[in-house]
């Protein structure tokens, strides 16, 4: 029973053990971010590859991310609070390791004190944060910023992390990590002006159909967001009416090239009349139902069929994913149809936690070619940034089977086995190749080959952004140090 043990303990009894286990879990996530912090402090000690694509601490990001099951981004986070607290932050890091700060202030601590570049003032802010952060007690997030705010601005008001300008910080996001259902949540900000463009461009848009679509006018609105993307001023009309002047092409299916994997007998559906209107669909035969569903490739959300129906009806290409053959090709580079089967199969970078897209990825050799033959059982999808992992840092190395799983080995001995996405989403698709005889020897080194370079160090692109961000807090600072007026 899930209970921890605790069921017949008085109420009392149970708080006091929920205050131990926050305890406890705050003493883990030191640990664990303490782990991190010798890791990167081994791996990215030095900078003979400061200037490589794929540095160290790509490296040690790929070692954290993999072993932890986080994505790339987060692991690197982690890394990131990790040196803080290791080299800046000592006493804030004290008191996490006694279970006294929780891993949510320790993280918002490093953040808010992400700009302050003097070693003195590290050591007065740190200090500071530390005596006061006991008696902090439970502070909603906006009251944590503040109260950490309050020791960066009095020791060095220029590193103070201040709310951008609305202007400065619009931007548009398509949520597609969060899609359901077939439908992704588009938010952001622009400009007064740009906001009132694209309001009566979409209203224009809405009402271009005739007055027998089934739609309703919000209906519309949202549908007008992806013509007006597609470059098309006006929708595709819903009535059924062929002889209607408004159901022309919208240019919605056909635009932009966007790869949905779906199951044969998906074809055979019918666009659903009844996702559009007010009327939902109740009837007891679409709620047993089991409708086969497609998967943007590289993207977590799936596409009704109906959808589907809907978008081949409109002039969506359909193709079929050719099997590919047992006799392995005899050139370094597959061919379309092997090439679309295996990105297809793959539907992201197979590196574990990564989620890139297959059509962004490179179609990597398993065991490198011409050692290693140019078939589906030793093709796999993997990003740039993971192929150069495995290419240049020695450890690393995967060994793929039949059925496309691969299992990777890290430099510290350590395995983990991805799947094709194909493989999740839809399990009836038997994508399983011939085995392939096991190789005779180890594969040539690789000769003539180099790692591409950035024109700037990471250090230099972390300091050039905490230079810049300050800079924006020159104003501020001038302005509140002015001598008042005689």
């Amino acid at each position: 029973m899930f209970d921890a043990g605790l069921g017949s303990a008085s109420d009392a009894g149970v708080v006091d053990a929920l205050v131990d286990f926050a305890r406890s879990e705050a003493q883990d996530a030191a640990r664990r971010v303490a782990a991190i912090g010798e890791l990167v402090a081994r791996r990215c000690a030095d900078n003979e590859h400061a200037h490589w694509a794929c540095d160290e601490w790509d490296a040690a990001v790929a070692e954290v991310s993999a072993a932890l099951h986080i994505t790339s981004g987060r692991a690197s986070s982690e890394m990131l609070m990790a040196m803080s607290l290791r080299h800046r932050l000592p006493r804030v890091a004290e008191l996490f390791a006694a279970g006294v700060l929780s891993y949510r202030v320790c993280e918002a601590i490093t953040d808010r004190t992400y700009l302050i570049q003097d070693r003195a003032t590290w050591a007065l802010v740190d200090k500071a944060i530390a005596e006061d952060a006991v008696a902090w007690g439970a502070l909603s997030a906006l009251k944590l910023q503040r109260a950490i705010d309050y020791w960066v601005d009095r020791y060095d008001p220029g590193a103070v992390r201040r709310v951008r300008s609305r202007a400065r910080d619009r931007d548009v996001v398509v949520d597609m990590q969060n899609a359901r259902d077939g439908v992704v949540e588009i938010r952001g900000a622009v400009t007064v002006v740009d906001g009132a463009v694209v309001q009566r461009r979409l209203t224009q848009i809405a009402y271009s159909v005739c007055e027998d679509d089934p739609r309703t006018i919000a209906q519309r609105r949202s549908d007008a967001m992806g013509a007006m993307a597609a470059g098309a001023d006006r929708l595709a009309c819903l009535c059924g009416n062929p002889e209607c002047p408004a159901a022309s092409d919208d240019g919605r299916a056909a635009s932009v090239v966007v790869h949905v994997v779906a199951e044969a007998e998906a074809l055979q559906e019918q666009a659903d009349r009844v996702s559009h209107g007010e009327q939902p669909d109740t009837s007891s035969e679409a709620a047993n139902r089991r409708a086969p569903i497609g998967v943007m490739t590289g993207h977590r959300g799936t596409v009704p069929t109906p959808l589907l129906a809907q978008l081949i009806n409109s002039g969506a290409k359909v193709r079929y994913v050719r099997r590919p053959k047992n006799e392995p090709e005899p050139q370094y580079r597959p061919s379309t149809a092997l090439d679309e089967f295996v990105r297809m199969r793959d539907m992201t970078c197979r590196f574990p936690n990564c989620d890139v897209p297959a059509e962004f990825c490179d179609v990597d050799h398993t065991i490198a070619w011409p050692f290693g033959p140019t078939h589906p059982s030793n093709l796999a999808c993997v990003c740039r940034k993971h192929h150069l992992l495995k290419t240049f840092y020695a450890g690393w190395s995967d060994r793929q089977h039949p059925d496309g799983t691969i299992t990777w080995t890290s430099p510290t001995g350590r395995t983990y086995i991805t799947r094709p996405g194909s493989h999740l989403f839809l399990p009836t698709w038997n994508t399983t190749t011939a085995a392939l005889p096991p190789p005779q020897g180890e594969p040539p080194p690789t000769i003539g080959i180099m790692m591409p370079t950035r024109r700037k160090t990471r250090a230099a692109q972390r300091a050039h952004r905490i230079t810049a961000e300050r800079k924006l807090n020159d104003a501020r600072v001038a302005e509140r140090t002015r001598p008042p007026p005689f």
